[in-house]
């Protein structure tokens, strides 16, 4: 079972900026999970919210600032607060420092649909230009979203979020093309694994961040779960199963 850092490591560090994915990479984490937004200028930038408010302090919307005005707003209001200033990050920030990553999720958030348009075609002739196919998985609960990634480039994985069990999430995975369905972690059960193993895509689980219920789907063969913890899990889970050799 593969160990993803949500955010980076949302828990451990600030979160969706250079400094939240540097901490965990450092400490052996290589697969992530992040969330994509267009900036007022179009640029690919690494942040949750619709609004920097939550993270900043600064009260503006994402849409409404440039990559470079971004770029000077500190995310790294954080418990503990962090000792050093922490950008909202561009996507090609993020790949730079890291870039052994065994795998990440970019998440797309909802947008209108022109915006949306364009950060779709952004981010595939991103992937195209640096080669990730098979390293990364674009993300959505937004079924036009994958579906206009697989009609821009069909050769991009694509994953389904879901955080509810109707319509079914095996099924509607399925019907979108997907590879995975990024399930949230309370409706993992025996019988929603057994349709999704039938229908051969990979279960990853957010957002994880007890360890019985780590432990609870790594029993029922999810193939990741994504938590705020990443370096945590990763360490309790090699000091009680020291025969792991896939949990990074």
């Amino acid at each position: 079972m593969i160990i993803v850092g949500h955010r980076g490591a949302k828990g451990e560090a600030p979160e969706n900026t250079v400094a939240g994915f540097v901490h965990p990479y450092r400490e052996g984490i290589r697969n992530f999970e992040l969330d994509l937004q267009l900036s007022k200028d179009g640029h690919l930038m690494v942040i949750h919210d619709k609004t920097t408010n939550r993270t900043t302090g600064h009260s503006a919307k994402v849409a409404e600032l440039t990559a470079a005005e971004l770029g000077d707003l500190d995310a790294g209001l954080h418990i503990p607060p962090w000792h050093e200033p922490a950008p909202v990050p561009t996507l090609q920030d993020i790949l730079a420092v890291c870039p052994e990553f065994q795998s990440i999720q970019l998440e797309i958030k909802t947008d209108t649909k022109p915006r949306l348009n364009i950060l779709c075609n952004r981010l595939v002739e991103l992937i195209q230009h640096e080669k990730l196919f098979g390293r990364v998985v674009v993300t959505s609960s937004n079924s036009w979203v994958l579906q206009q990634i697989k009609r821009l480039n069909a050769s991009i994985d694509t994953g389904y979020v879901a955080e509810k069990r109707f319509p079914g999430p095996v099924q509607t995975a399925l019907k979108l093309n997907c590879r995975m369905l990024v399930l949230y972690y309370k409706l993992a059960d025996e019988e929603l694994m057994a349709d999704a193993r039938k229908a051969g895509l990979e279960v990853s689980t957010w957002t994880v961040n007890m360890i019985p219920d780590v432990l609870r789907l790594q029993e029922l063969g999810v193939h990741s779960v994504i938590t705020d913890y990443p370096c945590h899990v990763l360490k309790y889970l090699k000091t009680q199963q020291p025969h792991l050799t896939h949990a990074q």
